[in-house]
């Protein structure tokens, strides 16, 4: 008798036996990724954090993940000097290229002015915006 399988909703996934499972799959098939996570912060002088960036490295590949800065610290450098140590920490490690995602109303100017380039765009998503889709060869 075969057993029946469901598909239930879950509120938690279950993180280690899907991603378990995918990174055992691509592991098969491409190898080694060597994956690592990477973050900076900006701290004020209280040591509270008052933004940064989160990146992961995967296969001789950066993903900008997140990158925030407090509203009234914006315009000021930070987010070169926090792009820049990710990107210099990456390349550390033997990373060749990076990629990451903006929405047209978050920092895609930023991007382009550090050499990153648009490779590909969601239209209307959300309404009225464009998600773009980015990469640099570091």
């Amino acid at each position: 008798m075969q057993k029946a399988y469901r598909i239930v909703a879950a509120e938690k996934p279950d993180w280690e036996v899907i991603g378990g499972g995918i990174s055992n799959f691509n592991q098969q098939k491409a190898g080694e990724d060597k994956g690592r996570n990477l973050c900076f912060v900006i701290c004020d002088p209280d040591d509270s954090v008052v933004g940064g960036v989160i990146g992961s490295i995967f296969w001789k590949w950066l993903h900008v993940d997140l990158m925030w800065i407090r509203e009234d610290l914006r315009g000021q450098g930070y987010g070169q000097h926090l792009l820049t140590s990710l990107e210099e920490e990456a390349r550390k490690q033997g990373v060749k290229y990076a990629y990451l995602d903006t929405f047209s109303f978050q920092a895609p100017e930023f991007y382009k002015k550090y050499g990153y380039r648009v490779f590909g765009e969601l239209a209307d998503f959300p309404s009225g915006h464009q998600l773009y889709f980015m990469t640099k060869e570091l």
